[in-house]
Order: C-alpha cells, then structure tokens, then sequence
C-alpha cells in the first residue's frame, strides 16, 4: 500500500448521531480515504444515510461488510457496550480498525483486544480526537522539545447544563430509528458510569498524552442535584504531581482546559465544546525568551485529522499519531482506577485493576 494515489476504504459501522455529526463528513472530507461501505441494522435509517452520503455499499449486516474484500478499515461507531466485539469480528477479517472512545468497558475485554491486535497485526486506533487538536499538539511539542521536567499538571473536564442548545444549533439534524440496535440494558441509567465512560475518557486521554503514563490515583466523589464531580490526585511516571477536575454537568458554560508547570516555561490551555470544531487556544510560556506563543489552528476539524493520519499509518506505513491500543487500555484502566479509588477512598495503581467501569 505506498502507491501515494491509493486511498483507504473505509466502512462505517453505526449510522447514528456521531456517524451523522463527524464520521461521514471526516470521510467524504479526507484527502486519503473514501467512504466505501456503510453499514446499520436499521433499514430507514440506512436508507436515509446512504441517499445523503452516497456510499458505494450500503450493508444492513456486518459480516457482510467484513467480508467485502474492498473495504481495508471499519470505524465503529456504536454503543460503548458493543465496540470490543464489533473491533474484534473486524481484526479477525482482515480489517483495520479506528474504534470510537472508550475502547471498553473492561479490563478484561480490551486487554482480548490488545491480544487480537498483536495476533492479527491490524492497526487499531482509538477514537481520541483531541489528540488532533493543533492547540494540544503544540503543547505536546514543547513538552517534547523544551519544556525540561514536568512539575505539575492539572487539567479539568465539565460539561455543561446548556451543551444540547449548543449542539442542536451547529451539528446537522440528527435522523433516529426506532430500530436501531441498542445494548440490553440502558447505558444512561447508570449516570456515574455513563458520565465516566462518555467524558472521563476523554479527560484521562488528554492527561496521558500531555503527561504520560498515570502510576496512581486517588480520587474523591461527590454528587449533588443530579450533577457528578471527581476529584482525582495523579501521580505521572515523570515524577509530576497532577490534579484532575471531572465534573458533569456544571452550571455554566463549557469548562475544560489545563495548565502545565515546567522547568523551562508553562502552558495553560483553553479547550471548546468538540462540536465546535474550534482548535483550543494554548498559551506556551517560554522562560528563555520571556515571550508567550500560541498556534492559531485554523484547522479545527479533528475527526478528519485523526482519519488522515489513521490512513497514513496504513497506507503509508507513517508513525501513529494518534491513540494505539495500549493508549485504549491505559484509558480503561485508569477510568476503573478513579472509579474504585473514589468508592473505596484508597489510592489505585490502574495497571493492577481489573473488572468494569
């Protein structure tokens, strides 16, 4: 696959809500991709996708889209409760994989996964787009480069009360199914699970790509008026201290961000709703020169990114940027260790958890 003309077939399995805000239009948008395949239980809702996004296959089963020799890589785009399984029908077909977040829902099923991965060499990446975000990937450069050693990180993740008046007003309108498939049981009914899955993911990837791998956590919990707040003290491998703010739904605008302290200058990040396709605004403070620096990013649309660069890994054999299977396990791993630490009051060492988030 070095031919520079080739690009990636790509199958969508999951034609729901972000299917319709990000997937489809990543695909049809990327410079080394071509949506090829959809697929989806739901025949109305197949229907509809495949007369908006003209794919060349609409598929109402799975196997049959693993088994189009065509199709090179599956996004999954499902239920949390049903990526592992989706990801491994597809490893084990021969397909690559770019697997929305989280990659699970525990220990046990990702680290199945991770086996897989090794066994059949596919690429699997995570859907952590943030880690697209040219605001982070500067700061990620200048802990690289220039930063010298880490003293601290604190970085915090609240949702918002007003997020769906946001949402409604800039994604397309969002087309449902009655059919559409669904986990046995109702993953928002557990809401401090369903907040940890859907936003503490996103907040302890951010904190391992800028920070690096988590040793220890320990966390505290409280719940009030229906909104959920942890607290978490981290220690980092590099020997920094962290902080981390996970609160859901706080009262006031979208709040998520971050501020690094290092030896040779600091970062402080401000992070906007996703779908707002707006690169965060980083301030890089270089103690050298005394001068503050920021990337503008103009380039905010992350889920395209992070498919392009999924792509070049495959078509190009080009370093994956973006979240690998180990960093997917990492994620899961730690979200069971906030969860356990902030029930028992203990710290956890996520690397020795097991069980479900």
């Amino acid at each position: 696959m070095n031919n520079a003309d080739r690009r990636l077939h790509v199958g969508i399995l999951g034609c729901g809500p972000v299917s319709q805000a990000a997937h489809f239009e990543s695909v049809i948008k990327a410079r080394n991709a071509e949506l090829y395949a959809i697929c989806d239980v739901a025949d109305d809702l197949l229907a509809r996708m495949a007369a908006t996004h003209q794919p060349r296959k609409a598929f109402a089963d799975y196997a049959e889209m693993l088994a189009d020799p065509e199709v090179d890589a599956v996004i999954i785009a499902t239920a949390h409760e049903l990526h592992v399984p989706a990801a491994l029908a597809a490893l084990e077909a021969g397909k690559h994989v770019l697997c929305e977040k989280p990659l699970g829902v525990s220990v046990e099923e990702v680290e199945d996964l991770r086996a897989a991965v090794r066994r059949t060499s596919r690429v699997l990446q995570v859907g952590h787009m943030k880690r697209f975000d040219a605001g982070l990937e500067s700061a990620r450069r200048f802990i690289d480069t220039e930063m010298g050693e880490m003293l601290a990180l604190k970085a915090w993740y609240c949702d918002s009360t007003h997020r769906y008046q946001l949402t409604d007003a800039v994604q397309p309108p969002i087309i449902r199914s009655a059919q559409a498939k669904r986990p046995a049981a109702d993953p928002k009914a557990d809401r401090e699970r369903y907040f940890m899955l859907t936003h503490g993911s996103h907040l302890l990837d951010t904190v391992r790509y800028l920070g690096g791998e988590i040793l220890e956590v320990d966390a505290r919990l409280r719940t009030r008026f229906g909104a959920y707040s942890w607290f978490v003290d981290v220690e980092f491998a590099n020997g920094a201290l962290g902080h981390l703010d996970l609160t859901v739904p706080v009262r006031m605008d979208w709040h998520e961000g971050f501020q690094i302290y290092g030896e040779n200058g600091s970062i402080v990040g401000r992070t906007f709703n996703p779908w707002l396709f707006r690169t965060s605004e980083v301030d890089i403070f270089h103690e050298k020169t005394g001068e503050t620096t920021r990337v503008l990013g103009p380039d905010g649309h992350f889920y395209r990114r992070q498919l392009e660069s999924f792509a070049d890994v495959i078509l190009s054999s080009a370093p994956m940027r973006g979240a690998g299977i180990d960093d997917g396990v990492a994620s899961v791993r730690a979200m069971v260790g906030v969860m356990r630490s902030a029930r028992t009051g203990k710290p956890v060492k996520p690397a020795e958890v097991s069980g479900g988030v």
